[in-house]
């Protein structure tokens, strides 16, 4: 369709209204369709992207510039996939969703700066708060001095384990030599049978459940290996400064979805869930509740478990089914607290704390860059939070405002001027977060299946890569070769 066309469906309207107006809402920016040269004549097009996430947007970029057509189909009303900005008023935004971005994530920098974007430091200045056993307490490190024994033989853990990772193939974690062994027991049998401390114990859960939002049995020790390795360590994947927490994006972190989408224009259908996608002789019909598209090649970037919601026509190997059966999404709740001024920094502290206990039990300053309104991230994780999602929202709210009151003091109820939560289990195109991840099993005998193209189709989504895997700059690298893949066979 040319740029300059008038809408001809509802759909086509649709798209129009939500790019400008509602997909943009959410994050207090308006997103403007632009000329787009190359853009695809009506619905028959070189490829379809499936997800207007990052990974999605990333890889029908790629397509655009190599002067295909393409069209992307968005079930929400919005772009950005896991990444969402709420407004907080007077223009301040924070992020509902995923956000930070660390110093070794070169692709997504780079598209920040492609962008015209700009980061902001992770405030990170001052004593960090670790509640354990009922006693607070603050501390400057990276581990909190709580329990000297368990504090030791965490840091033992974390340069073992960082070990064990380096010897994981990177783009077949299956091939690794010790694949079989470490595939076919839980993270938390190797802690069991390597930690001896229970405070030991509970600061390797914790880790795991904040990379994660999942449980140590509930992850096969070969897939934490395989995503320790690529994050390059456990320490980038746990730390602030330098590490995968490092920095925000001015303006929210959707804002890199909706400047593509912006530059991609007509290209990107809103409210377009993809329901079938049949091959034909010479092409495949991607069928959704806007219509139906015409493509060479298709590209599904979705979380694992989401694509396997699709039906396929003729249906999909019988392995590559099964792997979408066996990769869950994490179960979390991201809960923000908005204060008039985030008061703990004249308490010397720097709003992160961690916790044995609680509702919430990792917390983070998520001010805006100038500092006003004060802006406190709690994290519900894992097993609680499967529990707070079958109780009452209000009993939650009380819940994690107790946590922070324990962790920063009476003013964390007193001055509360604002507070909302999201369950990304609930969002129907999402169904969970952090990532998806892999149970015992999954890796030796489906890892082949996660990349492999099937028939016309081929897969991106943070869950394909091999460095970054589930984070944005991953996003970008399976988008990357996504569009390099169907740009060969094309």
């Amino acid at each position: 369709m040319r740029e300059d066309a008038e809408p001809r469906s509802r759909a086509e309207i649709s798209r129009r209204r939500l790019l400008g107006a509602a997909a943009a809402g959410a994050a207090g920016y308006a997103l403007r369709s632009a000329p787009a040269a190359g853009a695809a004549s009506g619905r028959d097009v070189d490829v379809v992207v499936v997800g207007a996430g990052i990974a999605g947007l990333y890889a029908a970029r790629e397509i655009a510039r190599a002067g295909r057509s393409v069209a992307v189909l968005e079930a929400r009303g919005r772009v950005g996939g896991r990444t969402l900005n709420h407004p907080l008023g007077r223009g301040h935004i924070v992020e509902i969703g995923g956000q930070w971005v660390g110093p070794q994530q070169k692709r997504i920098l780079k598209l920040i700066s492609e962008l015209g974007l700009e980061t902001f430091k992770t405030y990170n200045r001052g004593k960090y708060v670790d509640y354990r056993n009922g006693i607070r307490l603050t501390y400057s490190g990276r581990i909190p001095p709580t329990d000297p024994a368990a504090d030791a033989e965490a840091e033992a853990a974390i340069v073992e384990l960082d070990s064990m990772a380096r010897q994981v193939p990177l783009d077949a974690p299956w091939t690794a030599e010790r694949a079989r062994k470490w595939d076919s027991q839980t993270f938390q049998t190797w802690i069991d049978g390597h930690m001896a401390t229970p405070g030991g114990k509970k600061l390797l859960a914790l880790g795991i459940q904040a990379v994660f939002a999942a449980e140590p049995r509930d992850l096969s020790l070969l897939f934490v290996l395989f995503y320790i390795h690529s994050a390059g360590s456990l320490e980038n994947l746990i730390n602030t400064a330098g590490g995968a927490q490092d920095s925000r994006i001015v303006g929210g972190s959707q804002l890199i979805s909706i400047r593509m989408a912006r530059r991609l224009g007509r290209r990107v259908v809103l409210e377009a869930p993809v329901e079938e996608i049949v091959e034909r002789r010479g092409h495949a019909e991607v069928r959704s509740r806007a219509g139906t598209w015409r493509a060479r090649r298709v590209i599904v970037a979705v979380p694992p478990a989401l694509a396997g919601r699709i039906r396929y026509r003729p249906i999909m190997p019988a392995l590559r089914d099964q792997l979408t059966q066996r990769m869950p999404m994490g179960t979390v709740f991201k809960c923000i607290a908005v204060y008039p001024t985030p008061f703990w920094r004249a308490d010397g502290l720097a709003g992160q704390a961690t916790s044995d206990s609680g509702a919430s039990r990792v917390t983070f300053d998520n001010s805006p860059p100038g500092g006003k309104p004060g802006v406190l991230l709690g994290f519900i994780e894992g097993e609680e939070a499967r529990y707070w999602e079958t109780q009452p929202a209000a009993k939650r709210r009380k819940a994690v405002i107790d946590s922070f009151v324990t962790y920063f003091g009476e003013k964390a109820r007193t001055e509360l001027r604002n507070y909302f939560d999201k369950s990304w289990a609930e969002e129907e195109y999402t169904r969970g977060c952090y990532v998806g991840y892999a149970p015992p099993g999954v890796l030796l005998d489906y890892g082949r299946h996660l990349r492999a193209p099937a028939g016309r189709i081929h897969w991106a989504g943070t869950e394909t890569a091999t460095v970054w895997n589930g984070y944005m700059d991953g996003a970008v690298q399976s988008g990357e070769r996504a569009a390099a893949e169907v740009l060969a066979d094309l």
